[in-house]
């Protein structure tokens, strides 16, 4: 997998199958609207699971003519797609439950159903978000989590973390407003707890559509990943001037970086050469996710027109 690995997915995939079926159980004997709202929020996060695999599967096919550079950014697009889904079918159906069920409130039937598989989810759920953290933390380094989210470019495994979170948080509103509604006896509660729900998930749903939008239209390295590349042409001594180098993604861990340079004058071809397989050693080993330079040599276009003079 580009990546990340995909256990994390599989653990999601097994867990949220397991827990939509007694999502859906629980909210067919119980009649609460919450507790559907979670049910189908299991049953888009199984689907997106799924989805997020076959962007893995495709993204792995080798460079043809037409993609010369493969299909790493398949990847960005199916995990849009999730995004999309999450906010369509899961924030949107959950809403448009609790809204229903705020104008026509119902009591709940049978609520130890619902305590008993919102345990049960929950003890799921946890797993497969420890699974997931385990594999997004192997990454991160010393990062600070939250920094190590948002700069992250494996969008797999945030659609993982992001996905498991938000469902742990939807079961623990799902679990207070039933508790609350069975003490209070107020209907409204199982309403506004599908309300929060769908809330939740367009939330999660637009920053994680944010991310992969970014890396759809183009976005590149960093602020500090640049500055190691400028440090390291400002530090080779053949090189007299460069532009901000220019970079884009194109998949988790390929990068492609373009640089124009202008080298010191009067070197020999093979000079320039070695400088060139200097420099891109070097911005390799400080950058690893790069894995293509091109280089734009002033000197050698110079030379080149030379000669044909």
């Amino acid at each position: 997998m580009a990546g990340s690995s995909k256990i994390a997915i599989y653990g999601a995939i097994a867990a949220n199958s397991a827990i939509a079926v007694c999502k859906f159980v629980a909210a067919f004997f119980t009649g609460s609207s919450a507790m559907l709202s979670e049910g189908i929020h299991s049953l888009v996060d199984t689907g997106n699971g799924i989805l997020l695999l076959l962007g893995i599967r495709l993204s792995q096919r080798p460079p043809d003519r037409k993609h010369p550079f493969g299909y790493g950014k398949e990847i960005f697009f199916w995990s849009f797609v999730v995004a999309i889904l999450i906010f369509a079918l899961g924030g949107g159906i959950a809403i448009y439950e609790g809204i229903q069920h705020l104008i026509h409130p119902q009591p709940l039937e049978n609520v130890h159903w619902n305590y008993v598989v919102l345990i049960l989810a929950m003890a799921f759920e946890g797993a497969a978000l420890k699974v997931a953290l385990k594999q997004f933390n192997a990454g991160r380094g010393t990062k600070p989590f939250f920094r190590a989210l948002i700069e992250s470019k494996d969008s797999t495994t945030i659609a993982v973390v992001v996905e498991d979170t938000a469902a742990l948080v939807g079961l623990l509103i799902a679990l207070l407003s039933v508790f609350l509604g069975q003490v209070t006896g107020w209907v409204y509660f199982d309403g506004l707890g599908s309300l929060f729900i769908g809330l939740l998930l367009v939330s999660v749903s637009w920053f994680f559509a944010v991310e992969c939008k970014a890396l759809l239209v183009g976005e590149g390295l960093g602020r500090r990943n640049m500055d190691k590349i400028d440090r390291i042409l400002a530090a080779e001594p053949r090189v007299v001037r460069h532009k901000r180098p220019l970079s884009l993604y194109f998949g988790p861990n390929e990068v492609l970086v373009n640089l124009d340079v202008h080298f010191v004058d009067n070197l020999s071809s093979d000079q320039i050469e070695e400088t060139i397989d200097r420099i891109e050693a070097s911005i390799k080993t400080a950058v690893p996710k790069v894995n293509r330079i091109y280089v734009e040599a002033e000197t050698i276009r110079k030379m080149t027109s030379d000669m044909k003079a």
